[in-house]
């Protein structure tokens, strides 16, 4: 069964959701609508727990939640940036952007190339762009 085809049932648990359950919203994102998500899922969510799953999500071309994963992979990279990386591992940060270099399409080539921008230039940090889909909307390559 691809993922695709997979059959969302909901969340168990909207504010802890299981990789699986993430992967079936995301292929039918209509089903629970991000609206109607707790407060704030989309920071909830990105986190170590989940950062593979959403980042398989954002590879993924026929996705329909492909920007709401990319967004993901946006705060993910500032939070661990802003925090000097104790909130996530530099390590895991790197091999993202490693492996959106190599596999991924301009979207994901961008946010790879603004993902190395912020590591080398924490200072323009910008909540709007990094939290709150800025980046993901306007595309923007940060120099």
């Amino acid at each position: 069964m691809s993922l695709q085809q997979s059959v969302f049932r909901g969340f168990a648990n909207p504010v802890d959701p299981a990789p699986d359950e993430l992967r079936a919203w995301a292929f039918q994102p209509g089903s629970v609508p991000l609206e109607s998500m707790p407060k704030d899922w989309d920071l909830l969510v990105s986190g170590d727990r989940l950062i593979g799953t959403l980042f398989d999500l954002a590879m993924d071309r026929s996705c329909p939640a492909r920007r709401f994963a990319l967004h993901c992979l946006y705060i993910y990279a500032a939070d661990g940036i802003r925090t000097n990386f104790k909130a996530h591992p530099r390590r895991r940060l790197r091999k993202l952007v490693e492996q959106a270099q190599e596999l991924g399409d301009e979207m994901m080539l961008t946010w790879a190339h603004n993902t190395l921008v912020l590591m080398a230039k924490p200072q323009l940090f910008d909540y709007h762009n990094w939290c709150e889909g800025g980046l993901v909307r306007s595309g923007q390559r940060l120099s």
